[in-house]
């Protein structure tokens, strides 16, 4: 298969609230395939929230007891990988046919991490891509992901894999990526600057691969009336504003931007356009200079602790 037809989806979850939100994947991802998606992408940290705006009580040298529950109710609305969230998102993409990438807060002990994870339309989880670096502020509730869960999925749609947020920004990373013989690069994020537009056509040209980055359209109305949001405007107030895209492999885009509501964006993908845009650059093929230039990833887990096995006793 060379052909087929993508779409993003560009909405809000039910923040902090996991069956209500998957409730919504469930209404979404009907809506994308019945207009014929064989693969849709959804928004980072879609289930079950991205926390803009809240600080959990920190600054430096201190935490409140009120920013402290707020991160134990984050990481009751966060989803265990794998466990019953994922059970229902691999049946929705069962349900629907379509490959199915997500952003989600996933759970292991004591520590979030910001995850995309990859299903089949047989209801297979595929895998899992934790983000390595969050951002900023992002680094009091969520954990370092490392390279041991950075996959690109030989499909029959395509070569899948993504990356989340601006992890796009890392260029070694991006290059691992292209290495793996990347073609539907997903870009689950929470920008929605201007500037994000123009680094995923920067991608979608320097990687030769198609772009899909998918952002959340958020109100004020979509968090709980208890969330603390600095100079709080109302229900209708945009906290997020939204500007999906689908790019070509030669930087053009195809669909999107959408700013300003919620909406599903598609788009015709031919995996044959990609060879052609190849023919005068391939970052990793015939324009690069390993003579000069060489990168060396790590793809091995980085467990904290390790049991190493007893000696025999003599």
């Amino acid at each position: 298969m060379t052909r087929l037809t993508a779409a993003v989806v560009q909405a809000a979850p039910i923040a902090f609230d996991v069956e209500g939100t998957l409730d919504k994947v469930e209404t979404l991802t009907g809506e994308s395939t019945a207009g014929g998606a064989e693969l849709v992408v959804f928004p980072e940290a879609f289930v079950s929230c991205y926390p803009r705006g809240l600080t959990f009580g920190a600054v430096v040298g201190s935490r409140t007891a009120e920013g402290r529950a707020w991160f134990r109710r984050y990481w009751e609305s966060s989803i265990d990988v794998p466990g019953p969230a994922v059970e229902r998102l691999g049946a929705i993409a069962l349900q629907h046919a379509t490959y199915l990438v997500i952003g989600v807060i996933e759970r292991d002990g004591g520590t979030l991490y910001c995850t995309a994870l990859f299903f089949s339309p047989a209801g297979e989880l595929l895998g899992k891509h934790r983000k390595l670096m969050p951002t900023a502020a992002e680094r009091l509730v969520w954990g370092y992901g490392d390279g041991s869960t950075l996959p690109v999925f030989d499909t029959p749609v395509g070569r899948l894999g993504g990356v989340i947020c601006w992890e796009n920004y890392m260029p070694l990373l991006r290059m691992a990526m292209y290495a793996k013989g990347i073609q539907l690069y997903c870009a689950p994020t929470a920008d929605a600057r201007d500037t994000w537009v123009a680094t995923m056509q920067h991608i979608a040209c320097e990687g030769r691969c198609f772009v899909l980055s998918a952002n959340q359209f958020a109100r004020r109305a979509d968090y709980p009336s208890d969330y603390p949001v600095e100079g709080d405007d109302g229900p209708e107030a945009v906290l997020c504003r939204g500007g999906s895209v689908i790019v070509s492999p030669l930087g053009e885009i195809l669909a999107g931007p959408e700013f300003g509501r919620e909406a599903i964006l598609r788009a015709e993908i031919d995996l044959a356009d990609i060879a052609e845009a190849k023919y005068d650059f391939d970052v990793v093929g015939h324009y690069a200079r390993p003579d000069v230039f060489r990168l060396t990833v790590n793809e091995r887990p980085n467990p904290p602790v390790v049991v190493e096995p007893q000696a025999p006793s003599s």
